[in-house]
């Protein structure tokens, strides 16, 4: 036990101790009677007394009820010694004073009591183990490589960032080697890249593979509300990093700490910024730590301060981003070693049918799958499960509880044929993945578009051709109800439209008459470090032919869609039919519906469960399609 714990029980016992004579002495004092010396005489020659205690010129005196009288008497006591000894009275003689362990106790019991409240929130606010004196201990958590070690073999899909994090790995392993010949190796490594690419579990691999220690502390660990407590817990980090050097210490989501300084709406944070220039002394200063490699990670590179980012400091930004075909499918492979597979799952097809998905995504989809199998009973899961966990994460769960009305189903049939039509139209789009009528999330239907592979830009026909696609779902309303009863599902179609044009124009330079120029103020979030005050680079009449242009090229795209429509006006009405028929259809069934050629339902629906006979208000509007 050390000696902390030893204090806390030492006042949980004086306390009580305190406590008990608090409550003897209430005891006590409620029989006793004060009375006058000559009172006292009066008792004693009564002969009912029983027993009596003398302390100092003090006498306490019990008769055969228990009832004590108490009373002060002179410095000579001898006569009324001798009158208690003629009764046969029980005769106790104490010092003057006595102990006053007692009184003491109470009078330091709220004393105390205040002591022990303020070392307990002391102890919740740094973490409960560290107590009232370890503001300033570093919060890292020490991974030795024997512990849970992960190598670059358990990291898919991110190549090119285990490349460039290869050389630190070799210098960890054989420092002699690079400094033989003058070379340094870089203090920091900043991994960036979006939320869910494997940033984490890549640095964990690094020390894997080196086989050295591991410090993992988050950005936020440091962080207080004393200003100082930060700067000393970087201190005391950087110090036990050097008793285990070589090693390398990780922080996770350094964007928490390393913000511009000084910036920002309100000011600097004193605590924030004394942390960070504490941090970048240690990485970097007067006396710099050897042996020791620090590696963050953020998805924010734009809020860092440009001290973080210099050489011999974080110098060396390493790219983690969303994986491409060949990086999911690896990915995939080992999200799923542990799932029992049907011979039907191709990890080929699951991985070209999810673009832009990140590791946590491709994790998420493989765990969805599992659940949904495990819900059906099933001992393996199907290729079914993946698309269905697919639809799930890219579309929403189906709301299988609203119960849409046959007008709202009709306009929503003809809202998202119109899309689905269009698509298959234009000269330039993505194929069509799925169409379907039942309420996902807070739509009530939608098309779905996946891109053949990986696709990085857009050119100017695939843009209008977009637009089209966004317009017809209205343009499809207006046709079969007229304009009198469109609804107003087609509003975040309108509104990503409207998105798209503004960038062409201000962003891309899609416009003959503003040019190849950018146009548009600065959109920075002034809480993260950027400017208060809005800057307005555009006249007024530049403005108003933005506006003109970005009219334009959305009414082409309207006007298109109404063309397309027009002349496909017959399968307009077929797919419409199909999907209050079948709800949901995929791009084949499309394809052959139009051909004439029924969907075959007979293995889909038997997983299907029946349709539920509740019926709850519907909230939302039409859900606008989705690369």
């Amino acid at each position: 036990m050390n000696l902390r714990n030893l204090a806390i029980w030492g006042i949980i016992i004086l306390a009580l101790a305190g406590l008990y004579s608090v409550m003897t002495s209430g005891q006590k004092s409620a029989n006793l009677s004060e009375v006058s010396y000559s009172q006292l005489l009066q008792r004693v020659g009564s002969g009912t007394l029983k027993k009596a205690e003398i302390i100092g010129s003090r006498v306490q005196v019990t008769d055969k009820a228990n009832k004590i009288y108490a009373a002060t008497t002179p410095a000579n006591q001898d006569a009324l010694v001798s009158r208690l000894e003629a009764q046969g009275v029980d005769i106790q003689v104490k010092p003057p004073g006595g102990p006053i362990w007692g009184t003491v106790l109470v009078q330091l019991l709220p004393i105390l009591l205040l002591v022990g409240v303020w070392v307990f929130f002391m102890r919740q606010m740094q973490g409960g183990a560290r107590g009232a004196m370890g503001f300033g201990k570093s919060k890292a958590k020490l991974l030795m490589e024997n512990k849970n070690r992960v190598t670059f073999e358990d990291v898919a899909g991110v190549d090119e960032a285990k490349d460039e994090l290869a050389e630190i790995v070799d210098f960890l392993k054989d420092p002699q080697k690079f400094q033989r010949l003058g070379g340094k190796i870089p203090k920091g490594a900043l991994m960036v890249g979006p939320p869910g690419t494997g940033k984490t579990l890549l640095g964990r691999a690094v020390a894997g593979e080196a086989g050295v220690p591991f410090f993992y502390i988050s950005g936020s660990d440091f962080v207080e509300m004393f200003v100082g407590v930060g700067a000393s817990r970087v201190r005391d980090m950087f110090e036990q990093a050097k008793k285990n050097s070589p090693c390398i210490i990780f922080i996770d989501e350094i964007d928490a700490v390393g913000r511009h300084r000084g910036a920002g709406l309100g000011g600097g944070n004193d605590e924030r910024e004394q942390t960070l220039n504490q941090l970048l002394v240690e990485m970097d200063g007067f006396d710099p730590s050897e042996a020791i490699i620090v590696i963050a990670s953020t998805n924010r590179p734009d809020v860092l301060d440009p001290a973080l980012l210099r050489p011999g400091r974080f110098d060396r930004q390493v790219v983690v981003g969303n994986p491409d075909v060949g990086g999911r499918e690896r990915i995939l492979r080992v999200h799923m070693k542990n799932v029992p597979l049907a011979a039907d799952v191709n990890v080929k097809t699951i991985a070209r049918g999810t673009p832009g998905f990140s590791g946590a995504d491709l994790a998420n989809l493989v765990n969805e799958a599992a659940l949904l199998a495990a819900r059906k009973n099933r001992r393996m899961v199907l290729h079914r499960d993946f698309e269905e966990a697919k639809d799930k994460v890219m579309m929403g769960a189906e709301r299988k509880s609203m119960i849409m009305t046959d007008e709202e189903k009709r306009n929503t049939a003809y809202h998202e044929g119109g899309h689905a039509l269009v698509a298959l139209s234009v000269p330039s789009s993505d194929p069509v993945h799925k169409a379907t009528i039942v309420p996902r999330g807070r739509a009530l239907g939608m098309v779905m578009q996946l891109p053949e592979g990986d696709r990085y830009s857009m050119d100017y026909v695939q843009m209008t051709s977009r637009l089209a696609i966004m317009m017809a779902g209205r343009v499809s309303e207006e046709i079969i109800f007229g304009k009198e009863h469109i609804t107003s599902g087609a509003s975040s179609d309108i509104q990503a439209a409207t998105s798209l044009a503004r960038n062409m124009v201000t962003r891309w330079g899609f416009s003959d008459e503003l040019g190849t120029v950018a146009y548009g103020d600065n959109q920075d979030e002034v809480f993260l470090g950027h400017s208060v005050s809005r800057t307005q680079n555009v006249s007024e009449s530049t403005a108003q032919k933005i506006d003109v242009e970005v009219r334009r090229l959305v009414q082409g795209g309207q006007d298109e869609a109404r063309r397309i429509l027009l002349e496909r006006l017959e399968d307009l009405h077929t797919l419409a039919k199909a999907l209050l028929e079948y709800e949901t259809l995929s791009g084949d069934e499309i394809v052959n519906v139009l051909k004439g050629i029924a969907p075959n339902r007979d293995d889909a629906e038997a997983d299907r469960p029946p349709p539920p006979s509740v019926s709850v208000p519907i909230v939302g509007s039409f859900e606008p399609i989705t690369a």
